[in-house]
């Protein structure tokens, strides 16, 4: 049996899927090794398929290194677009690293399956917490939606810009940093002072060895309070969907 196959349409969402497969395997929360590499190539055609009408007429020519060459384009945009917006939800998993820095839970190493690495406990707590959110406030569809705006003001034969991406990436690390303080922050100054008030202590009560009660204490600081920063998260996380979306948009074109 013979099938009559519009080559330009093919092409299309074949070179549209290259940009979204690379972007799977960086954007959260769909950079999971959880979900196997045949439902992401799967899913990268099915989300291409409605923007095919977008890239059919920037396909590039049969021969074969333009064809070679517009793939390679396209795996760079898209792991472009999905490592900007996994560097702004790292700042989740820098917040719970500092925090486990700061309160001695780096003692207690724990197995990620997601990544299939070791993670630290809060770092791993509070990402898992971000996902959830993620998914329960469809911030998931927000990010996806402004993936899918690249194919439109950025098509197949576009050009990508090194400039902005450079500019992009210095402001997005800069933003994961300070959203990592601001988070973490009010556990850590409270943990600062755990420290103050037990070198105090020792100060006057040498006898008393006040810094072996370190670890305990700021143990239960950080699980006692760590409420008040799971209740910024909603807000935190709302922010880092909208900044990370903004910066997709900017870097396509936008």
């Amino acid at each position: 049996m013979n099938f009559d196959i519009a080559i330009a349409e093919f092409l299309a969402i074949m070179l549209g899927a290259v940009r979204t497969g690379a972007w799977l395997m960086l954007c959260p929360p769909l950079n999971s090794r959880l979900i196997p590499g045949q439902v992401k190539a799967l899913l990268s055609v099915g989300l291409t398929l409605p923007m095919a009408p977008y890239l059919t007429s920037t396909v590039p020519s049969l021969e074969t290194k333009d064809l070679i060459a517009t793939a390679a384009l396209q795996v760079l945009v898209g792991a472009a677009l999905g490592f900007f917006t996994a560097l702004l939800f790292s700042a989740l998993q820098a917040a719970g690293d500092l925090l486990d820095l700061f309160s001695g839970f780096t003692l207690a190493a724990t197995y990620d399956p997601f990544s299939q690495s070791s993670a630290s406990i809060f770092g791993r707590f509070y990402n898992l917490v971000a996902l959830t959110l993620l998914f329960a406030s469809d911030g998931h569809q927000m990010i996806l939606r402004g993936f899918l705006q690249s194919f439109r003001t950025m098509p197949l034969d576009a050009s990508f810009s090194m400039e902005t991406f450079s500019r992009l990436l210095l402001k997005g690390i800069g933003e994961m940093f300070l959203a990592a303080i601001q988070i973490a922050g009010p556990l850590i100054a409270v943990l600062f002072l755990a420290d103050v008030a037990l070198g105090l202590l020792n100060r006057v009560a040498p006898a008393l060895n006040a810094f072996q009660l370190g670890f305990p204490i700021k143990i239960f600081l950080v699980v006692a309070l760590s409420g008040i920063a799971i209740a910024m998260l909603p807000t935190i996380l709302d922010t880092l969907v909208e900044k990370a979306v903004t910066a997709v948009v900017r870097l396509s074109g936008g």
